[in-house]
């Protein structure tokens, strides 16, 4: 009978686009062995990691420990649709208890190269590994240590938030406490309501909390927070983080820049198909969109040529005492500071511009809408 509902589980969030999934864990504890009857050394203070780090960068307490392999490994991912090329020669790894941002366009093949890796569509070329086995092979012992959110779903109409929860923890060995889960989703008080009556964001947060009912140790977020509101929105990026604190792994697409600066520790960038740009936030950044620009206004006769011996500086324009410098050096703005404090300049508005991952997206994908 279990094999049966599992059946119908996977059928539905295959055959519909995708939705979101959670799961926590406690973070593993590690320890350095020693040989029997040997003293145990006291413990020595170790200096607090911080909690966006992977595991993989923190430093052990104790001795050394082996390298810890990836979470996910994808190498030379294929995928085609008739003449289409959805996905082509996308290669890249997720490293244990990061965020993983996979952003690009519409149409760029994110949810492609993420249901890849979920084992919900067969590559036409390349290799997947998740937690060391292949999704394609949909293992009952991967199926439990993994959590999936689609990009869209759906229950039967009628069926009650409880009724969904209780009918999740039956596909599992092993789960969390669903009534605690639903509060932590401000769904506590919806537990009785049917699902044809919950609002688009609480559909979107039932679907979360199905995602997490087996504290996976991976989580797969596909436009996690598509259509929720503000509040809503920032209480489920609380969510994500917690998930990372607690030692768990989380892979996202998003085509929101400020949820992947906020959250990401690393993010990819796929653009037709292919993957063009890896790195962090301030990676990409730096590498991308250096300029940052200072715009202010001040009293009196000030020439342009004040500012022209500012390090970095590569534009100025002035007009009717308004200043815009655009400089690339990384203590552009400080210098400028420095510059009208040495120069007595009494600067009556001052207003920074720095570049972010949304600046970097449209230089590597470009400004066009797409479909």
């Amino acid at each position: 009978m279990r094999v049966s509902i599992l059946a119908v589980f996977v059928w539905h969030s295959a055959s519909t686009a995708p939705q979101s999934v959670f799961v926590w864990h406690s973070a593993s504890q590690y320890s350095c062995g020693t040989s029997a009857g040997a003293p145990q050394p006291a413990p020595q203070p170790v200096a607090p990691q911080p909690a966006h780090l992977s595991r993989r960068s923190r430093a052990p307490a104790y001795g050394s420990l082996r390298p810890v392999p990836p979470v996910v490994t994808v190498s030379n991912l294929r995928k085609t649709y008739g003449s289409l090329v959805a996905v082509d020669d996308v290669s890249f790894t997720v490293e244990e208890g990061e965020i993983f941002g996979l952003l690009g366009p519409n149409g760029a093949g994110k949810t492609t190269t993420m249901e890849c890796v979920e084992g919900v569509r067969t590559p036409d070329g390349g290799s997947i590994e998740v937690l060391g086995k292949d999704p394609g092979s949909r293992s009952t012992e991967l199926l439990n240590r993994i959590g999936v959110q689609l990009q869209e779903a759906q229950l039967q109409k009628r069926i009650k938030v409880w009724e969904a929860v209780d009918l999740w923890t039956t596909l599992f060995p092993r789960t969390v406490d669903g009534d605690k889960l639903l509060a932590e989703l401000g769904l506590a008080d919806k537990r009785n309501a049917r699902f044809m009556n919950l609002s688009g964001g609480q559909k979107q947060r039932l679907f979360i909390a199905l995602a997490l009912i087996n504290d996976p140790e991976l989580v797969f977020l596909d436009e996690l927070t598509t259509g929720l509101d503000p509040q809503a929105r920032r209480a489920i990026w609380e969510l994500v983080s917690g998930i990372r604190d607690r030692g768990k792994t989380v892979f996202l697409t998003t085509h929101l820049m400020e949820e992947a600066e906020r959250l990401c520790d690393r993010v990819a960038v796929i653009e037709h198909g292919r993957l063009i740009e890896l790195g962090t936030a301030e990676e990409l950044v730096a590498r991308h969109c250096p300029e940052r620009a200072v715009h202010f206004s001040c009293d009196g006769e000030v020439g342009d040529d004040v500012f022209a011996d500012v390090a970095g500086i590569t534009w100025i324009g002035s007009e009717n005492g308004r200043f815009h410098l655009v400089g690339i050096d990384k203590d552009f703005v400080s210098t400028v500071i420095e510059c009208l404090a040495e120069q007595r300049i009494r600067v009556t508005d001052f207003r920074t511009e720095m570049p972010n991952l949304e600046d970097v997206f449209l230089k590597l994908t470009g400004h066009s809408i797409r479909d």
